[in-house]
């Protein structure tokens, strides 16, 4: 009986051992591929690896394409409705395609939805030459981006990620940009697909599957961008979502495709086992009340305008507290979406973590004079 207790508590502490180590070891053990690196949704960086050097990315290129195209839509510069008719240019893209006719007339979301299920070269011409006029505008537009963004490594010359020997990007750029595009609910409409088909105005179909094989074989997973050249290797840069707690991670430069996958998959691992997200309040949720005078109603509920979260360490977490400012002395009328306030989260000694503005969740009119006198005497 003593030995078998003693097996089985060395098979319990060999079990242990195991599972601490899969939850502390570095990452810096997972990443082969020439640049890796894992981030927080918020923007902080986990781990990283020559995540500055310019290296060709390939085909994650078509991140900011994509960002650029979302930058459009919700500018009201294009449509996810808006037709868009292809050029020969756009045709005879070669590499990864859905295989557009020439001339022949494409919803602008279809052609979306093609560069992020499948990496489609022509659709990105078509979409930069419908929304700029030209690749070369577009291109530029990529590149003014870029500079937004404060990208440290980045330089475009195409919107496809085909080899150029001027365009260039590194890990930590690829996952800031990454890290934009994912901001665009849309964006998850298409990324999530494993297979479909895309119909062409004469009736021909071609059929897509998605790149990124993370999206069906990593629990979590729901985005990400894929890309390989001779000169890039195999590159991946992809988010995956557990609980409130969403990580992006970037390799570029990996041996092979197998490798890409797995090493992602080992910097969400890692990412998971050691980091979690805490949601104070979440986005619309009504957080308090506000007093306002001379409305139809006395007070009115105000919500965050974001999800308002602490993005921590399991090891060290800290603990925060919600404290509201808000606005005195609020008179009607008011209208839905006025800021009136802000949610902050403060740590133990009052520093302010992170905050949310406090927006009205619904106008309320001004009363009349008359209705303010009746309300006056009705309160004696």
């Amino acid at each position: 009986m003593k030995k078998y207790f003693l097996i089985l508590f060395a098979l319990a502490l060999c079990l242990a051992t195991v599972l601490r180590s899969a939850t502390t070891c570095k990452a810096s053990e997972m990443v082969t591929a020439k640049e890796g690196l894992v981030m927080s949704e918020f923007g902080d960086v986990l781990y990283q690896k020559n995540a500055t050097e310019k290296r060709p990315i390939a085909s994650m290129t078509k991140i900011m394409t994509l960002l650029c195209v979302y930058d459009a839509i919700e500018n009201g510069k294009v449509s996810l409705d808006d037709n868009v008719v292809v050029s020969k240019r756009a045709s005879d893209m070669g590499g990864s395609q859905v295989f557009l006719e020439t001339n022949a007339t494409y919803k602008l979301e279809n052609l979306v939805k093609s560069v992020v299920i499948c990496s489609a070269n022509d659709s990105c011409v078509a979409l930069a030459e419908h929304i700029c006029g030209s690749v070369e505008n577009f291109v530029d537009q990529m590149n003014q981006t870029a500079n937004k963004l404060n990208l440290v490594a980045t330089h475009f010359e195409n919107c496809t990620g085909l080899p150029h020997i001027s365009q260039f990007s590194c890990a930590l750029d690829v996952a800031t940009m990454f890290r934009q595009l994912i901001k665009y609910p849309h964006y998850f409409k298409c990324a999530n697909i494993w297979m479909e088909d895309f119909q062409h105005p004469q009736g021909r179909v071609t059929g897509m599957t998605n790149t990124n094989k993370l999206v069906r074989f990593y629990d979590g997973c729901d985005g990400g961008k894929t890309g390989y050249t001779s000169e890039a290797m195999h590159c991946l840069c992809a988010t995956a979502k557990r609980g409130d707690t969403r990580v992006i991670a970037v390799v570029v430069g990996a041996e092979d495709s197998k490798t890409r996958f797995a090493e992602v998959s080992a910097l969400f691992n890692y990412a998971f086992a050691n980091y979690h997200t805490k949601c104070y309040l979440k986005a619309g949720e009504v957080a308090t009340n506000l007093q306002v005078s001379y409305g139809k109603q006395k007070e009115i509920p105000l919500a965050v305008d974001k999800d308002l979260c602490l993005f921590q360490s399991k090891q060290h977490s800290a603990s925060a507290n919600v404290r509201y400012v808000l606005q005195s002395g609020v008179v009607a009328p008011i209208k839905a979406g006025d800021v009136l306030g802000t949610a902050n989260l403060v740590d133990d000694n009052g520093k302010v973590l992170e905050s949310a503005n406090l927006v009205a969740t619904k106008g309320v009119e001004r009363i009349s004079y008359w209705e303010n006198v009746k309300r006056i005497v009705a309160n004696g």
